[in-house]
């Protein structure tokens, strides 16, 4: 026989279903055991701060339980706080205390902190409070400024300050520096590990001495009140002069990158200067007999300059030490003359020298005092040329096309035509004697070619020229022939009108 099911009976399975599976999920979400009878306390505070439900409960920094709920106390100041405890966290004794504690810096999120008591106390019941004289609450930011006073709350604005300008302003050179940290952090380790020392008690005897530094400050107070205002005051100065210690800082990369190549130079050289210590020992125990042998001769010097003979040594320069000082008072001009010819010669021709002629069109090839001496060469040849007669100098002659009218009657005749005058012609600048020649500013060689004088083109073939040219000739020819017979030459060579071709030159 089958049963028949009404729809009245369907639908009241379905709603106990629901509520099972409702039932189920809100105790799978907020994990209460409806069955459990869980271990609570009570605390008195006087301030819980920003302490809500559900905020941990720690002891020692484990979690050990949970903020059930906090309540005002009903006419008063003050809350208590209802925790639940975990069973790794009993027992709680009576002597236990709670602290409310930022679990942030400056404030933020709160947690119960517990200090479970001294074993010796009897263990706290379900339900018990813990009184508010061993509860605390954490100061807050607002209350640690109110007990600051006026000019020390002035004193921490302005650094609050002037710290926001550094980030503002520096932040940019503070991110350049940060790839400079590994380099630093490495050498501060390794400066670090020296200050161990290299022998047993070495760190401790510096802590030692550091001691006795600590307590010799500490015995004049008023000396180390002067210390720390000479560094206000030093500091005051460094921000007056901001502007050049950033250029200076801006410099120290360069001056660390010379510094690192002095310290590898230095590294470089202990080595020699270890193995020139241990050779030098020999010479050093040495150096006691050596000294003691030079005992006599000092003993005999000490005599030297005893009572006796430095007054003969002084009275036979008594004369002599009023001519000395005399000397030196009438030698002043003399050597502040000699100290201006000196700085002239060192700030100002010496500086010459080492110019160039700045020429476009005969460019130097070299500096002044090297191209000055290269004259000396044919004044040389010139002077050093002389047979049995007296010394002579050697010319060449050269056509002249070209005359060139010097402004006093004279003529100045070239080959080819003058295309320029370089120096040209100036006036001599004024002479002043009273001026020192060491403030003077060097010579300026830089010049401007002057234009050409005035040339006229000399006509080789002019009436009477040839004859001219003829004669002059001949006269030289006779002159020479005159000379070969007197030097024995005329044997050796024969003298020719006829000019050479160019085959016949190196032949």
């Amino acid at each position: 026989m089958r049963k028949v099911y009404s729809k009245r009976s369907n639908a009241l399975y379905g709603l106990v279903a629901l509520t099972i599976v409702a039932v189920a999920v809100f105790f799978g979400f907020t994990k209460t055991n409806p069955f459990a009878n869980p271990y609570q306390i009570k605390a008195a505070f006087k301030n819980v701060n920003d302490l809500k439900p559900r905020s941990p409960v720690r002891i020692a920094g484990v979690n050990v339980g949970k903020v059930k709920k906090v309540e005002p106390i009903k006419g008063g100041s003050g809350a208590v706080v209802t925790m639940e405890i975990k069973k790794e966290g009993l027992p709680i004794h009576a002597d236990a205390k709670a602290k409310v504690r930022p679990r942030i810096f400056l404030e933020g999120n709160y947690f119960v902190d517990i200090n479970p008591g001294s074993p010796s106390a009897p263990a706290m019941a379900k339900g018990e409070t813990i009184p508010v004289q061993q509860t605390a609450a954490p100061v807050q930011f607002g209350q640690f400024l109110e007990m600051l006073q006026s000019d020390t709350r002035e004193d921490l604005r302005t650094v609050f300050r002037e710290y926001g300008k550094a980030v503002q302003e520096g932040g940019r050179g503070f991110n350049r520096s940060i790839k400079y940290w590994e380099p630093a952090f490495k050498n501060s380790a390794i400066a670090n590990d020296a200050l161990r020392g290299i022998e047993e008690h070495d760190l401790s005897n510096y802590l030692r001495g550091a001691r006795r530094v600590a307590e010799g400050l500490d015995r004049d107070p008023e000396a180390l009140k002067g210390l720390i205002t000479g560094l206000a005051e030093t500091a005051s100065a460094f921000a007056d002069e901001q502007q050049n210690l950033s250029e200076t800082i801006h410099e120290l990369p360069t001056t660390l990158r010379a510094g690192r190549r002095a310290f590898a130079a230095l590294r470089t050289a202990f080595p020699p200067v270890r193995r020139l210590a241990a050779d030098m020992l020999p010479t050093v125990r040495e150096s006691g007999p050596a000294l003691d042998a030079q005992l006599p001769l000092v003993r005999q010097l000490r005599k030297l300059v005893s009572p006796d003979e430095l007054q003969g040594l002084v009275k036979d320069l008594e004369p002599t030490v009023p001519a000395l000082a005399r000397l030196n008072r009438e030698a002043v001009p003399l050597q502040e003359e000699t100290r201006l010819a000196g700085s002239c010669n060192n700030n100002v021709l010496h500086e010459w020298n080492e110019t160039e002629v700045p020429d476009p069109n005969f460019p130097a090839q070299g500096k002044i005092y090297q191209e000055t001496s290269k004259q000396f060469v044919g004044l040389g040849a010139e002077s050093r040329s002389f047979d049995a007669n007296g010394q002579y100098v050697r010319s060449y002659a050269q056509t002249a096309n070209y005359a060139s009218a010097l402004g006093d009657g004279r003529f100045f005749f070239t080959d080819l035509p003058v295309q320029g005058v370089n120096p040209p012609a100036a006036k001599q600048p004024p002479y002043r004697a009273d001026v020192p020649c060491e403030t003077q500013e060097p010579p300026d060689m830089r010049s401007k070619a002057q234009a050409p004088p005035r040339q006229v083109k000399i006509n080789q073939h002019a009436p009477g020229a040839d004859e001219r040219r003829a004669r002059v000739q001949k006269a030289l020819m006779e002159w020479m022939g005159t000379q070969l017979e007197a030097t024995g030459l005329d044997r050796r060579y024969t003298l020719s009108d006829t000019p050479l071709k160019a085959s016949e030159i190196g032949g």
